[in-house]
């Protein structure tokens, strides 16, 4: 055992968690989107293009996906904005009629130290805000490759948030539950109400998405994007799953447990025990959150989550496979769905694996997943890196 070694999982000062989810909506009667949405992670950066390919259908797709594409990869291999710009300009053509682009975009490019950088192409404006306040971003404007783009350079604090979107967007509810359209104004004072209000910026998207397609009456006039970047404190976690190996090792792993940053889960029957003896505190069991193949959760004060071990993350695994949003176990009460809205939460999570034998599990009568937690724990740490969060297991 060596916690000494492990990494501070303090948050650098200054540093912000840039959380990002997207939603899109198809014209009614198309099988495709005409509107694209791309996302690449470089290191400590975010890129994230948003496009609206002129029309539905294959060929709005194709050009959209195109465009989103094209940007998110230039500006990750560090071209400039006018590199970008030109060669999209040589790429994609123009309408012969309509004398317009048959792709708009706007990019995105942060960084966790909070410094951002929005371009815009005959895109609706970006909204930005902190909190419930919506803000105004002051924007330039000049011409390149013969397009006017409106740029953007700004700082993400905690609690700031960005979202983008297509003009499906804006002229949802055109000609029925609005004359003209939700309108800018509307979808801000919407965004501000709701936007905080989530944990995740793929729950706010899904809610903008849900309400866009309400609007049209459940058959959307036109394709629509939605980006939504929130701006927060990384959330931490540590799982304290099994038993030290040594005994001895009982109170040190304990401390560290609660001298962890951000929110604390014990798994297993015995190693709540312990944590209960070492803290000197009292464990109590709540029976009425039992559910069919999950045993009940217990309660520590001092601990976010108390739950029982193998069973309990044999079920979390397949929802974690499952991939399904958080917002389907965050008002469950079994320990497996706490357990799964707790990781898809998370940012960085540190498990603490204990490597202690527990005698109850050897018998080959058992199943054979009672056999393999620390299999379970490495695909569980497989999904959430895939996911985008830190994962760090330290076998103690």
């Amino acid at each position: 055992m060596a916690l000494a070694a492990v990494r501070c999982k303090e948050a650098p000062a200054g540093s912000v968690k840039l959380d990002v989810g997207f939603a899109v909506l198809a014209k009614h009667g198309e099988d495709l989107p005409g509107d694209s949405v791309e996302v690449v992670r470089e290191g400590s950066s975010l890129i994230v293009a948003l496009s609206d390919g002129l029309g539905s259908g294959v060929k709005a797709n194709i050009l959209s996906g195109l465009t989103a594409k094209l940007s998110v990869g230039m500006l990750k291999y560090k071209c400039d904005l006018d590199e970008v710009v030109d060669c999209l300009a040589r790429t994609l053509p123009v309408c012969e009629v309509r004398k317009i682009a048959y792709s708009t975009f706007s990019v995105l490019r942060a960084s966790e130290s909070g410094d951002a950088y929005l371009a815009e192409y005959d895109n609706p404006p970006a909204f930005f805000g902190k909190g419930r306040e919506l803000l105004p971003l002051e924007r330039s404007r000049r011409t390149v490759s013969g397009r006017t783009i409106s740029e953007a350079r700004f700082n993400l604090e905690p609690d700031s948030w960005v979202v983008m979107v297509t003009d499906g967007v804006i002229h949802a509810g055109l000609g029925n539950v609005w004359n003209l359209g939700w309108s800018w104004e509307r979808v801000g004072q919407y965004l501000s109400r709701t936007v905080p209000a989530f944990v995740t910026a793929q729950e706010a998207a899904d809610d903008l998405a849900e309400v866009t397609r309400r609007l049209y009456q459940g058959k959307p006039g036109d394709d629509a994007a939605i980006v939504v970047i929130k701006s927060r404190r990384p959330r931490f976690l540590t799982m304290m799953v099994g038993l030290p190996k040594k005994r001895e090792n009982d109170a040190q792993v304990v401390r560290y447990l609660m001298e962890s940053p951000g929110k604390k889960v014990v798994c297993g029957g015995s190693t709540s025990q312990v944590v209960a003896r070492e803290l000197g505190r009292e464990l109590t069991v709540n029976l009425a959150s039992m559910k069919k193949g999950v045993p009940p959760t217990g309660f520590i004060e001092g601990i976010d989550l108390v739950t029982e071990g193998t069973l309990t993350l044999e079920r979390t695994l397949s929802y974690l496979r499952q991939g399904l949003p958080r917002s389907e176990f965050v008002y469950q009460a079994d320990g497996a769905s706490r357990l799964t809205s707790l990781l898809l939460e998370s940012d960085d999570i540190l498990i603490l694996l204990g490597s202690a034998i527990n005698p109850a599990h050897q018998s080959p009568d058992l199943p054979v997943t009672l056999q393999l937690k620390p299999k379970m724990i490495e695909e569980i740490s497989r999904i959430l890196e895939a996911l985008g969060k830190k994962v760090t297991i330290v076998r103690v």
